[in-house]
């Protein structure tokens, strides 16, 4: 979209365990405000189409729902479930240790 509009730009890609996230920089000051303008309108339509799209899915019953993807992965549902058992475990057991 930037190269279609020639906004010359330059990318940082996420790092390998998602703490930093990527970016699109700008090299020119001056065609800051018009890229702006343009990922507006980017998102803006992407929005529409996916809420459009999750309507249809909705009416037609193939949104997906927490039971459908328990039913289709429950590995990494109970993988989930005892990840976040865990960290709450941890974050309970200074409480724990300090009420004794």
């Amino acid at each position: 979209m930037l190269d279609a509009h020639k906004i010359a730009f330059f990318e940082t890609t996420p790092s390998r365990w998602g703490i930093s996230a990527g970016a699109i920089w700008i090299r020119d000051d001056a065609a800051v405000a018009d890229a702006q303008r343009l990922m507006a309108d980017y998102q803006r339509e992407r929005q529409s189409c996916a809420r459009a799209a999750y309507i249809d899915a909705k009416r037609d019953g193939t949104a997906a729902t927490i039971w459908t993807v328990v039913r289709d992965d429950p590995m990494r549902v109970l993988v989930a479930m005892l990840s976040i058992a865990f960290v709450l475990g941890l974050l309970a057991l200074p409480v724990f240790l300090m009420s004794r």
